[in-house]
């Protein structure tokens, strides 16, 4: 029986938003839609508490922005207990992946008796009985779509991986004109990641025909797009096709995940203080090129999709795809984001020990094959 064969009869639960609105203007819909709830409690940063004007809310409204960009258990802990003194019938997420997963553990927990350690894990949470609604304002982590919310540890600067069904959003709005002011360094960073995303799954030893359709799509989206956005970002259609790459990759990660591109990453956000996006971008074409010997007709596809020279040897898989960031004006070096050559062990065995990403890549990983590549970033 061929692995095309096994993959097909491998039982997958696919989960979305019970509504998607996407296009531009498409937040002026979710009005209407939250026209039912009286209390409305809004996750967002400072950049992003702006657009909550623009969705013509009625009802109390509080407004909560204190959200670091890689949130801890400490910022998870304040914005519950805020949002336990207001009491919300509807949380709202208004921006990044970091925003989106925030609002996902409040719509759970508020109301709970469970803290976040109580569930981490899968299908660990009680229930939910508050509604949730997920905007997005960049395009890069996918998190409307999906069920899943990191938090980082601090007591081991490890991310916390929680996921749950109740954590889906029962709505998600992908409006472009939300990403318009995202400056061209970010829109890079974040759209290799929204790619990185698909490519994981894609490559993924649990791989299954029907992510695969997500995955291609997404990919074929960014590389029509990407360049576009970061040149011009004031470009509707594009933006709007990177806000639907994106959300692809979000539908990826529930049933398959991503695997050991975003192992190698986290432990950069967590120890250099990375944007998610930026230490997946400067992962992603070493982790591509240490597949390829492994997956050579699915690199095929990857840079025939992103315009790239077929390549499915690791040297000129690695070149070809560094290029394609590095034209986006990503800075591809660790060492010019703060990394130093006595860390790299570190970073490796942190990332190593993300057993449940790591084992999801098609070609394992020794420790030595973590620190090389770390190595090679630098």
């Amino acid at each position: 029986m061929s692995s095309a064969t096994l993959s097909m009869a491998r039982p997958i639960t696919l989960l979305q938003p019970a509504r998607l609105e996407i296009g531009a203007g498409a937040i002026g819909r979710l009005g209407l839609w939250a026209s039912a709830y009286k209390r409305i409690f809004i996750v967002a940063m400072a950049p992003t508490v702006g657009f909550a004007a623009s969705i013509g809310l009625a009802g109390e409204i509080v407004t909560y922005t204190d959200i670091p960009p890689e949130p801890d258990l400490p910022a998870v802990e304040a914005v519950l207990a805020s949002a336990r003194a207001f009491k919300p019938d509807l949380v709202i997420g208004l921006g990044g992946g970091s925003v989106m997963d925030v609002a996902k553990l409040v719509a759970v927990l508020w109301d709970s008796e469970q803290s976040v350690l109580d569930v981490v894990g899968v299908d660990r949470v009680g229930g939910r009985r508050t509604a949730l609604a997920q905007v997005p304002t960049t395009s890069g982590t996918g998190s409307e779509a999906g069920i899943r919310s990191l938090v980082t540890n601090p007591a081991t600067q490890a991310k916390l991986a929680i996921e749950s069904r109740f954590m889906l959003a029962d709505i998600a709005v992908l409006d472009p004109e939300l990403t318009y002011s995202v400056p061209p360094a970010v829109t890079a960073a974040t759209g290799v990641d929204a790619l990185a995303h698909c490519v994981e799954a894609f490559t993924n030893i649990k791989a299954h025909p029907l992510i695969d359709g997500y995955a291609t799509l997404g990919i074929e989206l960014v590389g029509r797009y990407l360049r576009r956005t970061v040149a011009d970002g004031s470009d509707t259609e594009a933006r709007a096709g990177m806000m639907l790459a994106s959300y692809y990759g979000g539908v990826c990660l529930g049933p398959v995940n991503t695997a050991g591109g975003h192992a190698l990453a986290y432990p950069l956000g967590t120890r250099l203080k990375l944007p998610h996006g930026l230490a997946n971008a400067i992962i992603f074409p070493h982790v591509l090129a240490f597949n390829a010997p492994v997956q050579r007709d699915k690199t095929a596809t990857i840079m025939a999709a992103l315009g790239l020279a077929s390549a499915t040897d690791e040297a000129a898989a690695r070149a070809e795809s560094l290029t394609f960031c590095a034209r986006l004006g990503i800075d591809m070096s660790l060492a010019h984001h703060g990394a130093r050559a006595e860390d790299i062990g570190l970073f490796a065995e942190d990332a190593f020990a993300i057993k449940r990403l790591i084992l999801n890549n098609p070609r394992e990983f020794t420790l030595a094959d973590i620190e090389t590549i770390y190595r090679t970033a630098l």
